[in-house]
């Protein structure tokens, strides 16, 4: 497992003094306010950063982060992924998971047929959806007990009660 856990991207400005839009994939969306140091990768290496202050805005979030005071600093932040080390995550409750942490598994039906790896998760109004890749690409919903059946993450293995042909 990866040491670095993103929660989001800078995904745009924010007035004229060093602040930055943010899509943040925390629950609720404005939690990532609370990490610090939180680190962004520039150039393919992660640098720490300190949210001097930042709120909900709309449907998403806006951070300031110390030393950056103006539009020009925010501009070379932008598209940035924002991660944090895993040590400064609580661990999950029992039954819950970090998607970084499902990422790469393989899912493989409850008759033993592999469908792929999971590529990544994404949310929906309803649950959470998995984008499974194998020989064809499939979205399954994330629901404990009715789709997925076993996660073991020592194993990399996700079992799920799904048709193969679906």
């Amino acid at each position: 497992m990866s040491d670095w856990i993103v929660l989001g991207r800078v995904s745009g400005l924010f007035g004229v003094r060093g602040w930055v839009r943010v899509f943040s994939h925390t629950e609720p969306r404005e939690g990532i306010v609370r990490y610090n140091p939180i680190f962004l990768r520039r150039r393919d290496e992660w640098q720490p950063f300190e949210i001097e202050a930042g709120h909900a805005h709309g449907a998403g979030v806006v951070l300031k982060f110390a030393g950056c005071d103006d539009r020009d600093q925010a501009t070379a932040l932008l598209q940035a992924d924002i991660a944090v080390r895993r040590a400064q995550l609580p661990p999950p409750e029992p039954g819950e998971y970090y998607w970084a942490d499902l990422e790469g598994l393989r899912v493989v039906t409850l008759d033993g047929v592999e469908l792929g790896t999971i590529a990544s998760l994404f949310a929906t109004g309803a649950n959470d959806v998995m984008v499974v890749r194998g020989e064809r690409e499939r979205l399954l919903p994330f629901i404990k007990d009715r789709v997925v059946v076993e996660v073991n993450l020592e194993q990399r293995l996700m079992k799920v009660d799904w048709d193969p042909d679906f």
